[in-house]
């Protein structure tokens, strides 16, 4: 049996996010799921390290918007906007250096996680909206699916090959003359 094209694979798959409940965010899932594909395809390594730094990513940004909330309460003008520096600098950094143990070199996954959870808070989403667990919940649960998304879309479809891939008939015969 033939496989459908990877388009229509991914479109269907696409179709499935309409159906997200409670304001889950459907962009987190296209956002680990186009990484996946930035970062190597769905292979076992990649899903791997892509798995494992999203999380972290989306801990750090909820922590920083926690800290942001806390400074706020506290602090007013320059002084408030100094902390925030403070807090985004040594929480983004810290992220960051954790790219450098092996197991989580992936920052660019950190970096999906990140974005996932300021889109989700800040747009309002999750199970209730402008809480934090609830935004950070939702999104590690969203960029989960992308890489599934990722691997069904490989598996499932049919892909043509890149115009980088294919040979010219001319060159293939003379390569194998």
């Amino acid at each position: 049996m033939r496989k459908p094209p990877a388009e229509i694979v991914a479109s269907l798959l696409a179709v499935t996010t309409l159906f997200a409940p409670a304001h889950l965010p459907p962009w987190a899932i296209f956002i680990s799921w186009a990484g996946t594909f930035a970062a190597g395809g769905p292979k076992p390594d990649t899903l791997k390290k892509i798995w494992v730094t999203m999380p972290i990513g989306a801990i750090v940004a909820c922590l920083i918007v926690a800290g942001f909330n806390l400074a706020s309460q506290h602090l007013s003008g320059s002084a408030f906007v100094l902390a925030q520096c403070i807090i985004l600098f040594c929480l983004n950094a810290g992220m960051m250096s954790l790219g450098r143990i092996p197991a989580l070199g992936f920052v660019p996954g950190m970096f999906f996680g990140f974005a996932s959870f300021f889109a989700t808070f800040f747009g309002g989403f999750g199970p209730t909206p402008g809480n934090l667990l609830s935004a950070l919940g939702a999104t590690i649960l969203m960029n989960a699916i992308g890489p599934a998304y990722a691997w069904l879309t490989a598996n499932l479809g049919a892909h043509r090959p890149h115009a980088e891939e294919l040979v010219p008939i001319g060159r293939a015969q003379r390569a194998t003359s």
